[in-house]
């Protein structure tokens, strides 16, 4: 086990009814606020009334900023740094999943920065040593945002989609209703459940050693995914199945599970590529990227990949060879992303390899990536013609 450190300062207000108390929680912090949202459904759902009710009750003022669009556009943050700066606010309040959220802490960060906020996701990266503090009312489970210190932005120059990170980024409290996640289609919760996972999976794959406790957290969060997901897709308002992949989505994401170890990231990496030049989900992406990736690397450590197998998806521990056991385990995760309706290759989402060339040498434009396995352009591809 690695030494680390290890703060998380967020506040989570979690249950029903939650999302009743964002008045008095954003009261602790600001007067005037920005609130941040995406293409509004929480109008459709009756949320946002519940919020602005609740802020209005403690004399708050709101300046309003919506939009936001999934792999969130950095025109967009650029807007709310200059409202930010205009109106003079003093806290950013986010209702809705990790495209608002990230847009948000770019927002936050950008509004305390003198240059351009896109130094601070750029291969030279800005450090960000300060920014507005932010509060979050969660909608979707996926990106695990609403607790961890990284933001993902796209500009549209170029389709670059990067990430920055940075303890100022992390939200004062998140709200986290699971009712409010009701009104999710079961795409978007499948959708949500592949980015949990891939959460876990770039914690869960690593070379480090005597790391028995945080594998063992990270595999029963993988199973509680596993279990929920399916109980959800029978009854999308199965309030207990929901919670479960609420809290899990937290868990993922809030770096407890990459304590005394060293995450890999690439796939998130290869990923990108994806979801900013073709602008596909992030989370549909993963469930293509991520079977290809364990099937180019497992041989680095056939003894992880069987433990996962054996211990994730319950393979017969009475198969003999680890490479079998490992194999098997890699084929029952595509199993299960078909079984919830997910995507595991690129010709399913209508994807060719014209470009697998340019995503594989944006992907290495600041050196190889990942740290299971040290990956050049020339496996990049080979990643990508495996998950065609």
């Amino acid at each position: 086990m690695e030494n680390f450190s290890f703060y998380r300062p967020t506040r989570i207000i979690f249950g029903r009814g939650s999302e009743e108390k964002v008045g008095k929680e954003v009261k602790k912090y600001g007067k005037k606020i920005l609130l941040h949202y995406g293409g509004g459904s929480i109008k459709r759902t009756g949320l946002y009334d519940k919020v602005i009710k609740s802020i209005k009750s403690e004399n708050i003022e709101v300046v309003e900023l919506g939009g936001v669009k999934p792999n969130p556009r950095l025109s967009l943050v650029r807007e709310g740094i200059g409202i930010c700066r205009k109106e003079n606010i003093d806290f950013i309040l986010v209702v809705g999943g990790g495209s608002a959220i990230d847009s948000a802490k770019a927002i936050a960060a950008g509004a305390k920065y003198d240059g351009d906020v896109w130094d601070c996701y750029t291969g030279e990266k800005a450090e960000i040593k300060s920014a507005l503090p932010l509060g979050v009312v969660l909608t979707i489970p996926a990106a695990g945002s609403e607790v961890s210190p990284d933001s993902v932005i796209t500009d549209e120059d170029g389709w670059y989609k990067r990430p920055a990170g940075g303890e100022p980024l992390i939200s004062k409290f998140s709200i986290l209703n699971p009712e409010l996640t009701f009104t999710l289609s079961a795409k978007q919760t499948v959708i949500g459940v592949s980015d949990i996972l891939a959460h876990v999976y770039e914690r869960y794959f690593t070379q480090v050693k005597n790391v028995e406790l945080t594998d063992r957290l990270a595999e029963a969060t993988m199973k509680t995914v596993i279990n929920n997901t399916r109980l959800v897709l029978k009854d999308l308002k199965d309030y207990n199945a929901r919670a479960e992949i609420m809290w899990a989505g937290s868990i993922a994401h809030n770096d407890l599970l990459a304590t005394g170890r060293t995450g890999d990231w690439a796939s998130h990496m290869i990923e990108h590529e994806l979801s900013g030049i073709y602008d596909i989900p992030h989370g549909e992406g993963l469930a293509v990227v991520f079977p290809a990736w364990m099937k180019y690397v497992y041989k680095d450590n056939v003894s992880k990949f069987a433990q996962f197998a054996q211990r994730v998806w319950d393979v017969d521990t009475g198969l003999d060879d680890l490479e079998g056991t490992a194999l098997e385990g890699i084929s029952r995760v595509e199993t299960f992303y078909r079984e919830i309706g997910l995507p595991v290759s690129l010709g399913e989402i209508g994807i060719g390899e014209d470009r697998f060339e340019e995503m594989a040498a944006k992907c290495v434009e600041d050196g190889a990536i990942g740290q299971f396995r040290k990956l050049e352009k020339d496996d990049i591809i080979e990643i990508y013609r495996l998950a065609k």
